[in-house]
């Protein structure tokens, strides 16, 4: 891989010669879903597919960004000798400059410009993060080519907040904590009220994890995330007035039952509702986990999805298609949406001699319902980002 893309990037820039070669992966969440950024917990894990990056400093202040994967947007152009903003013509280019923006605000100023190559293996719209991926293997090269004091932990919470301010999607820091953060083998048990965290091997015995993609494009932040967070934040203004929390996640479901009234508007119940009991399914579904419960682990799995369809009401056709046809078949212990919804990706614990069954079976029924294809990817829980 690495030889290919230096290969790419000398017909692009002309050469190869002094260029370095960066990975950053996408990430699933296995539950915990649109917890994060009401304070509760996350427990997503790293892939071991992502994004690549070739970057080269230059000899001037001016920035070249292409995309592999976006060659019809051609060399997208920026510099550093003003403030940088922006553009949605610059369309996927204005991740990457979020980041630079972003470690300028923290005093971390390039010295250069330089260029910077990209290429992505994550399946289009998934919900994978391809976003949180493409910031924090930005943050990676900042600090390596110009030797930035910063700590991975650091470039997670310098990419969301590019991604909040200079791209104006309100994410939680879930996306790129489980990017910058990621183990082989592990996933993160994460409070992001506090960013307490702890790995946790995923030992799945006989199991396998299938990623289903529904191949319904959606944009974060034209959906209605945004719209679910002030919704969220609504009904917390209401619990306050009656109960001393400064987040969502600081309630247990009996809390929740004795103060819910408060909520004025039935819908933001129903959303901080959704956002208490998933925090509880996440704590209990890590316990599970760790005692090899795998059965309850999918239940839970189950429940989360049903409350994302109902209370929180970010799943749709697509997903719940996916999901639905998945409950029924054979070797099949949960199955949920993961990622922000509206389209995206589900994950499935499945027996591993049911695998082939299951994506014949589930792909089936999700082209007679939707008409078009699903694709399945195993997944394979992967390490953070790294220098090739």
């Amino acid at each position: 891989m690495k030889e290919r893309l230096l290969r790419e990037f000398a017909e692009r820039f002309g050469n190869a010669e002094g260029a370095q070669v960066y990975f950053a992966p996408g990430r699933v969440n296995l539950i915990g879903e649109h917890t994060d950024y009401n304070g509760g917990h996350v427990f997503p894990c790293a892939l071991d597919i992502g994004t690549y990056a070739v970057v080269r400093k230059r000899q001037d202040k001016l920035l070249f960004f292409y995309s592999m994967n976006y060659p019809e947007a051609g060399i997208i152009n920026s510099s550093l000798t003003g403030q940088l903003e922006h553009d949605d013509e610059d369309g996927w280019a204005n991740y990457p400059k979020g980041v630079i923006w972003a470690f300028e605000e923290k005093g971390m100023q390039p010295a250069c410009g330089f260029e910077m190559m990209v290429y992505g293996n994550l399946p289009s719209g998934a919900g994978l993060s391809s976003s949180a991926s493409l910031e924090v293997l930005t943050g990676w090269a900042l600090r390596d080519i110009f030797e930035f004091e910063v700590s991975d932990q650091e470039i997670a919470l310098i990419s969301q907040h590019a991604e909040n301010t200079f791209n104006g999607v309100r994410c939680g820091v879930m996306d790129q904590f489980a990017v910058a953060m990621g183990r082989a083998h592990q996933a993160i048990y994460l409070n992001t009220e506090n960013l307490s965290y702890r790995y946790v091997p995923v030992q799945l015995q006989n199991m396998q994890l299938i990623i289903s993609c529904t191949n319904k494009e959606r944009g974060l932040a034209d959906s209605k995330y945004n719209l679910r967070r002030m919704e969220c934040e609504r009904a917390l203004a209401d619990l306050q007035k009656v109960a001393s929390i400064r987040q969502l996640g600081e309630l247990s479901m009996d809390d929740f039952e004795k103060y819910q009234a408060a909520i004025t508007d039935d819908v933001c119940r129903r959303r901080a509702r959704h956002a208490v009991s998933e925090n509880a399914r996440t704590i209990q579904a890590v316990q599970a986990l760790e005692n090899n419960d795998l059965n309850r682990f999918g239940r839970l799995m189950n429940a989360s999805h049903q409350s994302l369809r109902d209370d929180y009401e970010v799943t749709g056709d697509e997903l719940d298609a996916l999901v639905e046809a998945a409950w029924d078949t054979e070797g099949v212990l949960g199955s949920r949406m993961t990622g922000a919804g509206f389209g995206g990706c589900t994950i499935s614990l499945v027996r591993t001699e049911a695998v082939d069954n299951f994506i014949k079976n589930v792909g089936r029924i999700y082209r007679q319902q939707i008409g078009y294809p699903a694709d399945f990817y195993i997944c394979q829980i992967g390490g953070g980002p790294r220098k090739l």
